[in-house]
């Protein structure tokens, strides 16, 4: 872990402390913990603290701040995910979801909690934010990422529809958050959020095209959460759709498009390599080698 990477976690922590200390039911305040902590690979925030260094990250605090928020949300709707009603997932990141701890009613509180804490320490960050004027776009950046019409919650109810858009569930279901990193790590930095809008799309999508991968070659203890599930649900599947090899070829479009997205700012390059670098951990390791 990069001393940025431990100070994002150290930031994460205290927003949790602070929700669940000492008034905080103490079922609900493990169930927030246990959600958040040990993370995954935290690439939405981290993707949201990049963009705020290209574009100058002239108030770190806000961009902390929204960065952390998305994390939660991110959090938030894997608890929500894992549900009965939804993936029937019993296993996340390695361990029993947070409904197999805590039961579903605890899950539901959790997941809608971490909702509220995200939007929260955005505007308790305000108060020492260099330039608390900008806390508008960026709340705004945010929520269009988790609400309707294209959030993530938009997402997971096209899976609740006859028939799916497979575009529109795509977008929603995991860009959207991306996006939503992408536009608040530019506005946190007074920056103009349209140039890093593609960026945020090709990465999301590559996202899922390597979850949809994983889904269908992976084993449950590998993954760290049930496989197969798409086959199971009948849920639209870049696998299903293009086959492996065709899924895997998307992916490394969608990875080139990205970087090649990426405006002239200091350290483009270097920035182009972390996307690049990233891609190659999205895929299984006998892939990753096949498309080195």
């Amino acid at each position: 872990m990069t001393s940025a990477d431990a100070t994002f976690e150290q930031f994460l922590r205290s927003v949790i402390d602070r929700a669940a200390d000492v008034r905080c039911p103490p079922l609900l305040a493990n169930a927030l913990h246990y959600a958040v902590f040990p993370g995954g690979a935290r690439v939405r925030p981290t993707l949201c603290l990049a963009v705020a260094a290209a574009t100058g990250n002239s108030d770190p605090v806000l961009a902390a701040a929204a960065a952390g928020a998305i994390e939660l949300l991110h959090c938030a709707s894997l608890v929500h995910d894992d549900l009965p009603c939804f993936d029937d997932a019993r296993l996340r990141r390695g361990k029993p979801s947070v409904h197999i701890v805590f039961g579903e009613r605890l899950a539901v509180l959790a997941g809608d909690a971490l909702i509220v804490t995200a939007f929260e320490s955005l505007a308790l960050a305000a108060a020492q934010a260099a330039a608390p004027q900008r806390l508008a776009a960026v709340l705004g950046a945010v929520s269009g990422g988790v609400g309707a019409p294209l959030g993530i919650c938009a997402g997971q109810a096209w899976e609740c529809e006859p028939s799916v858009n497979v575009s529109l569930y795509h977008r929603a279901k995991t860009g959207a958050l991306f996006v939503a990193a992408t536009r608040a790590g530019a506005l946190a930095s007074g920056a103009d959020p349209a140039p890093w809008v593609i960026l945020g799309e090709r990465i999301g999508e590559s996202y899922q095209v390597a979850d949809d991968i994983h889904d269908a070659t992976a084993t449950d203890a590998s993954l760290g959460k049930p496989v197969g599930r798409d086959e199971a649900l009948d849920r639209p599947s870049a696998v299903r759709e293009l086959g492996l090899e065709g899924a895997v070829r998307r992916l490394q479009d969608l990875v080139e498009e990205g970087a090649q997205s990426i405006p002239e700012c200091p350290g483009r390059e270097r920035m182009q390599e972390l996307v690049r670098e990233q891609a190659k951990r999205f895929l299984p390791k006998n892939l990753a080698r096949r498309a080195a």
